[in-house]
């Protein structure tokens, strides 16, 4: 007995405590509030303190990726954990593109309950296309648009060149008389002041804090562009990896602390921001700006949507191909009222 008990103490004593879990994590733009205000806290602060975690931290653009290579490159395990925009990688995976449809969620929870409809598909697709496993769904604030050139209405767009947020708004932009062109964030002032692009769709508070009402004069403050939501998701191999005690901290923590907060605080980021580009309201981020506010009419608003609705998502369902428009009317649509014909 003596032998016995001698021998487990040893065996206790090799083993030790469990070794951390080692996580390199790669974020979304490095500028903007979501990183800052949540993402960063999030992943060095909160999971460190709710588990045994060793968190090494970057962003996309500091690591200078290509955007479209960030899920790719997640999923061949280059990293373990990435967080950008889910319209950056609709190139690989079209039908992502049904996850965040413009003029449908004009509120927060409006938006909050389509992606809890769609968290399903989402994360089928990423499993299947990225080899990742979806853990959040965040918004970043409704994208509207920025404009250097005098609108009133929707009909005003025509003829325009519109630097788009995502595949689906461009596609609806062309369907309202613009022309869609491709600019990368940072390279979006330059654009509007020589003329490059007329109008360009962002965040409200992305815009502000870029310094886009430098080169703008009016802002569309409808969601043109949907809430580009950022998907965090972990590579598949190394979730699979993780003890389920780990897993779950992971999903309980990253909910609490990361995804609730972003959402609770989204809609009041627009009124915010939409104060700060045009002055009307109080501005909590710094100084109120002087872009003009466009109000859209209702009858405006409603003829925009006839037309997402009846071209732009049977177009999207077409590209989609499979089972995918059948799966949105059946959870998505089913949230916003909208079927896809």
């Amino acid at each position: 007995m003596k032998r016995t008990l001698t021998l487990l103490a040893a065996t206790t004593a090799l083993a030790g405590p469990a070794l951390a879990e080692d996580l390199s994590v790669v974020g979304s733009w490095s500028s903007l509030p979501l990183h800052n205000t949540y993402e960063a806290p999030f992943w060095t602060e909160t999971l460190p303190a709710a588990g045994d975690f060793n968190v090494e931290l970057t962003t996309h653009n500091a690591m200078g990726l290509g955007l479209s290579e960030i899920y790719p490159l997640l999923g061949q395990g280059v990293y373990d954990v990435a967080m950008t925009v889910a319209d950056y990688a609709v190139g690989d995976a079209p039908e992502l593109e049904g996850l965040d449809v413009p003029l449908l969620a004009l509120t927060a929870d409006e938006a909050r309950a389509m992606v809890d409809a769609a968290r399903p598909m989402v994360s089928d697709i990423y499993r299947d296309r990225f080899n990742a496993e979806v853990l959040a769904i965040a918004p970043y604030p409704p994208q509207v648009v920025f404009c250097n050139a005098e609108i009133n209405s929707f009909a005003d767009l025509e003829g325009l060149k519109v630097r788009a947020s995502g595949r689906m708004t461009a596609l609806f932009l062309e369907a309202l008389g613009a022309e869609g062109v491709s600019v990368s964030f940072g390279e979006v002032p330059g654009a509007l002041q020589t003329g490059t692009v007329d109008c360009a769709v962002t965040g409200a508070g992305s815009g502000y804090s870029a310094g886009w009402w430098e080169v703008s004069t009016h802002l569309l403050p409808i969601h043109l562009g949907g809430w580009d939501h950022v998907v965090t998701a972990m590579n598949a191999d190394k979730w699979d990896s993780l003890s389920e005690a780990d897993q779950a901290t992971i999903r309980s923590q990253i909910s609490s602390g990361f995804e609730e907060p972003a959402w609770a605080s989204a809609q009041d980021a627009l009124v915010n921001d939409i104060a700060c580009l045009t002055g009307n309201g109080d501005c909590p981020s710094g100084d109120a700006r002087s872009m003009a506010l466009v109000d859209i009419s209702d009858a405006d608003f409603e003829n925009a949507r006839e037309i997402l609705i009846g071209e732009v998502l049977p177009d999207w369902a077409e590209r989609a191909g499979g089972d995918w428009a059948n799966r949105w009317n059946a959870s998505v649509g089913q949230v916003v009222g909208v079927t896809i014909e």
